[in-house]
């Protein structure tokens, strides 16, 4: 119990950590996440902890999110997160937008 425990909490401030790197003010423009499209933002933001090929890892598989979960679903958990450690909004605005419609299509 003590090591699951161990476990979370290392997990849950590994991700508050990445989370913490990927923040900036990407108006700018140039070659950013903000700028470019769905894969790339989830490359960036989410792949750390569902995986590059989106088979799961510390987070759940998402290959086929979209076959149990709308884009509004989806846009929501990405949004105010989760209770199992996903924290809230990893991925704003439009780039939130993009990323959800592009696992809904995930079937």
């Amino acid at each position: 119990m003590k090591k699951k425990l161990l476990k979370m909490v290392l997990g849950t401030a590994l991700v508050m950590g990445l989370a913490a790197c990927g923040g900036g003010d990407d108006e700018a423009g140039g070659d950013t996440a903000t700028a470019g499209d769905a894969e790339k933002i989830y490359s960036q933001k989410c792949s750390s902890c569902h995986g590059g090929d989106l088979k799961g890892g510390m987070g759940p598989d998402l290959t086929a999110v979209g076959a149990s979960k709308s884009k509004d679903e989806i846009a929501g958990i990405i949004k105010d997160g989760t209770d199992g450690g996903m924290p809230a909004g990893l991925i704003e605005g439009d780039d939130l937008d993009k990323v959800a419609d592009w696992l809904a299509a995930k079937k």
